[in-house]
């Protein structure tokens, strides 16, 4: 059979193929050549994207294989719970988000489908079902192929090519997720459903086809499939922990570029699109996060990221970004003065921050927990401040004192999402873990260190030459078997590191 390339793929096809020429003047190939060899998905692969996916990959770095095992230790939890029954579990993936009209945001897929099989098209629905005497069937429903909408919006993958692609068992249109979920009503009953429906990622899916599905009576119970799966995703894969080492050095890399180009009268905006256009060219996609860029007193609002006010000669500049590679996260923090040299004043809090990250640090081990560093690094904060006077010598309880200097956590888990698995279980019967920073620390988790001090200019009970000042040290760090590996030790964050790099800027 001849087939028109226009009419299956943007791509050139080589000389040597052409057949015929068709009617509209274009060359023609065989069919089965534009399917194997040069068919265009809705995703890079590595027919058309060599240089970012290898063969054997979904995405840059991960294998079909690693995707396949981790849906293999989900249905292995949930087997867990009830044994002898089926079970079905529905992932659905995000959509498209739009400005106004047909101007849309750029797309960001649902991290926990696509931890599960790579797939990055939207409005698409991974089901997943497994009983205790076959192994688990995963099928994919994905947006149907239509050659008028790819003209706008680019290639689908389609059912032939989601599954070359995933390799996942079947695949199917998106327009037959009803039907399907009628006929395994039919079929089965008393089965355990495991769906998310207190979160909903995908509204259209969820009331179209999903809904009456999740509330019909024939299921056992419904089991949240995200407390599952993030017992899962909170320790990294060799590969994925490699993915984050680079996505943290990229970030460390270009905070070195942003402090460069500081300089005393520079819009906070300035500083945002340097990160941006540094993290980029270095091969992140995107930044991780909106991030803050706060000049001076503006550092005491936590989350600033207006990041549009000039940095004046003599404040010090807090920046909080973080880019993401290949769909994992880094989040670093680094305050520095914009004319280039520390004030006196300056560099003692950053001193006392500084210092109190680095013991921080030291308590990454398996067995401890975040409010175990939390407690630990409140402790430390609030002896320091009492040696300069900011909390009074007659304070008993130190802890306390210091909370209002620190309003947030030390330490949060990093991964595909910024504050990534909040829901981690700690038993075997996966129950959610509404205090999650009580989990004991283990060997492969990457969690953030981040102590900060806040000294608003209004306040008026601490010596004013201390007031006005917000730092922050943030660094990405490996929980190892040994010691905590820092992955954005790249970014400076000794004084005189700093103070160094300003003077050559």
């Amino acid at each position: 059979m001849k087939v028109c390339i226009r009419c299956l793929s943007p791509g050139s096809i080589p000389s040597f193929l052409h057949k015929r020429t068709c009617i509209r003047g274009v060359s023609c190939v065989t069919q089965s050549y534009i399917y194997q060899s040069r068919r265009w998905f809705g995703q890079p692969a590595a027919q058309t994207h060599p240089h970012l996916i290898k063969e054997g990959e979904v995405t840059p770095g991960i294998t079909k294989e690693e995707y396949r095992n981790r849906r293999h230790l989900l249905s292995s939890l949930a087997l867990q719970t009830e044994k002898s029954r089926n079970h079905i579990m529905l992932v659905p993936s995000a959509t498209k988000q739009f400005m106004s009209q047909k101007i849309p945001y750029p797309f960001h897929q649902n991290t926990d489908f696509l931890y599960l099989c790579g797939f990055m098209e939207p409005d698409s629905l991974l089901v997943m079902q497994c009983n205790n005497s076959e192994s688990a069937n995963t099928t994919l429903f994905v947006p149907k192929r239509n050659i008028e909408e790819e003209k706008w919006d680019g290639p689908r993958s389609g059912i032939e090519g989601t599954i070359q692609l995933t390799g996942v068992d079947k695949a199917f249109n998106n327009t037959e997720i009803e039907g399907y979920l009628s006929k395994y009503l039919c079929d089965n009953s008393d089965f355990v459903l495991w769906y998310n429906e207190k979160a909903i990622v995908n509204r259209s899916l969820q009331e179209g086809v999903l809904k009456n599905f999740v509330r019909e009576d024939k299921h056992y119970k419904n089991e949240n499939v995200i407390t599952a799966l993030q017992a899962l995703k909170v320790l990294k894969s060799p590969t994925e922990i490699e993915i984050m080492r680079k996505s943290c050095a990229i970030a460390s890399e270009s905070f070195i570029e942003v402090m460069k180009y500081s300089y005393p009268g520079v819009n906070e905006h300035y500083l945002y699109a340097k990160m941006d256009y540094e993290c980029r060219i270095r091969d992140a996609e995107i930044l991780a996060y909106p991030p803050v860029v706060a000049g001076g007193n503006r550092a005491n609002t936590i989350h600033y990221i207006n990041n549009n006010k000039i940095i004046e000669d003599g404040d010090l500049v807090l920046m909080d970004a973080g880019c993401e590679y290949h769909g994992y996260c880094s989040d670093i923090t680094r305050t520095w003065p914009v004319s280039g040299k520390f004030t006196d004043e300056q560099r003692c809090i950053y001193d006392i921050v500084l210092r109190i990250q680095k013991k921080c640090l030291e308590c990454c081990v398996p067995g401890q927990t975040m409010n175990q560093i939390y407690v630990y690094m409140l402790d430390l904060m609030g002896k320091e401040l009492q040696k300069i006077g900011i909390i009074p010598q007659n304070c008993s309880n130190l802890v306390e004192a210091a909370k209002p200097f620190c309003p947030h956590h030390v330490s949060h888990y990093l991964g595909m999402d910024l504050h990534d698995t909040d829901h981690v279980t700690t038993n075997q019967q996966l129950q959610p873990d509404r205090y999650y920073n009580r989990r004991k620390l283990q060997h492969n988790q990457v969690i953030t260190i981040e102590p900060g001090i806040y000294l608003p200019e209004d306040s008026y009970n601490i010596p004013s030459e201390f007031r006005g000042m917000g730092i922050r040290i943030e660094d990405n760090v490996l929980i190892t078997s040994s010691k905590p590996e820092v992955l954005s030790s790249g970014a400076p964050k000794e004084p005189e590191e700093i103070e160094m790099i300003m003077a050559r800027s």
